[in-house]
């Protein structure tokens, strides 16, 4: 969304929490950035300067309010624009890419040169690729100093940070603060037993109660767990295993959540993870307006979808072709019973299981044709070695076809813009409305679309 200053003025006046984490504040006095909700006494317009992102006004110089906590501010997707590459380097990068891996690597990985990768950046983020993980390392510390009781130690080990002399220095340099300071400040409760306990805002409104039935619906017992108000499950990420349980506090917009983790490094990307799967960073207000449009009508009739995401693309690839061809409650089973082969079930929790277990699993106990059976460990193997973003690689693999892929890269990666016109359940609701929808008007929020008019059948 592009705003003008006024428009910006209007709305950090207003403290309109649907504005919040669409532009942020910064005071030229005081050196401070905001989130336009701040309760703090609202500055003069001469000393404001505006921002789309909390990354820009940290590179102009600015340190985050540690009242109004823009660190914790939903994202927002609209200043990323239509440049796919960038957004998938964005996506490597909060995952951990170059906290684990070198400049190069990534680079290779988008496909793209060194050199062209950190012009991208420079042009479109106003800093370099490092520098943008640094800070975003460096924000998720933050968010760890206050809300956990974590030995700074471990929480530098836990953003990726191999120093603690170069986590205290990066620190200071992004916040003008040291991490003890930080600690000083906050007062964080954490009863003991319990895991890292974070809350993770949102924009509202938010549609918990569909997102609650639609997992409900799709629910493998011992791997996810769900009751009205919170969904958890397990993961893991090659000798480490973990789960979570985020709770919907609908009065905050926030979602508390308690994560139990054997290996703090995993932690950034289960953060990450978990903002995905609950699609907590979406601007249902704009999505609506494309859905109001597409759909050629003046109210919709459910308000705040989200976009139930899988933990991983590798998950979803192994439900979809799971579900092909059968009913949601066929294809619940036989993932249940795929998910038994995994040896690291223990009783009380299962596991999804990685690509490298699949070949040995005996997939003739599955009811299922020979050629889907053949289908799942061609995918497996594939997933392996390669990354399961690229839609032209997996189309050629044998079984794999366009419902299959758009599924993976809606529910596994959150693509915001992918409409699942070749879906029975979406053929059946087009049946059923009075006037035919224009999909192109919705993008690219499709995918938004597409949870629509499944909602409709129900």
């Amino acid at each position: 969304m592009d705003m003008t200053p006024l428009q910006c003025q209007q709305a950090r006046l207003a403290r309109d929490t649907r504005y919040d984490g669409l532009f942020f504040t910064a005071v030229k006095t005081t050196g401070i950035y905001c989130r336009s909700i701040c309760p703090a006494p609202a500055p003069k317009e001469k000393n404001v300067e505006y921002f789309p992102t909390a990354v820009a006004a940290a590179n102009a110089g600015y340190r985050p309010c540690l009242r109004c906590r823009p660190d914790s501010a939903p994202g927002s997707p609209a200043w990323l624009g239509k440049n796919a590459t960038l957004n998938r380097a964005l996506r490597l990068i909060d995952e951990g890419a170059l906290a684990e891996q070198p400049l190069t690597h990534l680079a290779d990985r988008l496909g793209i040169t060194e050199r062209y990768l950190r012009q991208l950046f420079v042009e479109q983020v106003g800093l370099s690729p490092k520098s943008y993980s640094l800070y975003q390392q460096c924000l998720l510390a933050k968010k760890l100093l206050h809300d956990t009781r974590m030995p700074v130690t471990d929480v530098a080990m836990a953003c990726g940070f191999n120093s603690i002399r170069r986590f205290n220095d990066c620190f200071k340099q992004q916040f003008s603060l040291t991490p003890s300071q930080i600690r000083k400040q906050q007062k964080p409760t954490l009863e003991e037993g319990k895991g890292i306990c974070l809350s993770l805002a949102y924009r509202p409104p938010y549609n918990w109660d569909y997102l609650q039935q639609f997992y409900a619906s799709r629910l493998i017992p011992g791997l996810e767990w769900l009751d009205e108000k919170s969904y958890g499950r397990t993961f893991q990420y090659d000798d480490c295993t973990g789960r979570f349980t985020a709770t919907h506090d609908e009065g905050k917009s926030v979602f508390h959540v308690e994560i139990h983790l054997c290996d703090l490094k995993y932690l950034p990307r289960v953060i990450k993870t978990i903002r995905r799967c609950l699609d907590l960073d979406a601007d249902s207000l704009l999505i609506e307006q494309q859905l109001l449009q597409a759909l050629d009508c003046e109210q919709l009739e459910m308000t705040g979808v989200r976009l139930p995401g899988i933990w991983s693309p590798f998950e979803a690839g192994i439900r979809a072709i799971l579900g092909q061809q059968v009913s949601v409650k066929a294809a619940r089973n036989l993932v249940s019973r795929f998910v038994d082969f995994n040896p690291r079930n223990d009783g009380d929790y299962r596991y999804f299981p990685e690509p490298a277990q699949v070949s040995q699993f005996d997939l003739e106990q599955l009811g299922m044709p020979q050629r889907r059976r053949d289908t799942l460990r061609n995918f497996s193997a594939f997933a392996e070695n390669n990354p399961l973003d690229d839609a032209k690689s997996l189309l050629a693999l044998p079984g794999i076809g366009p419902w299959t892929v758009d599924y993976m890269r809606m529910r596994g990666l959150s693509e915001p813009d992918i409409y699942l016109v070749s879906d029975l359940g979406i053929k059946k609701a087009l049946a059923a409305l009075s006037n035919p929808i224009d999909d192109s008007l919705a993008a690219p929020w499709r995918s938004y679309l597409t949870l629509y008019l499944w909602s409709t059948l129900s």
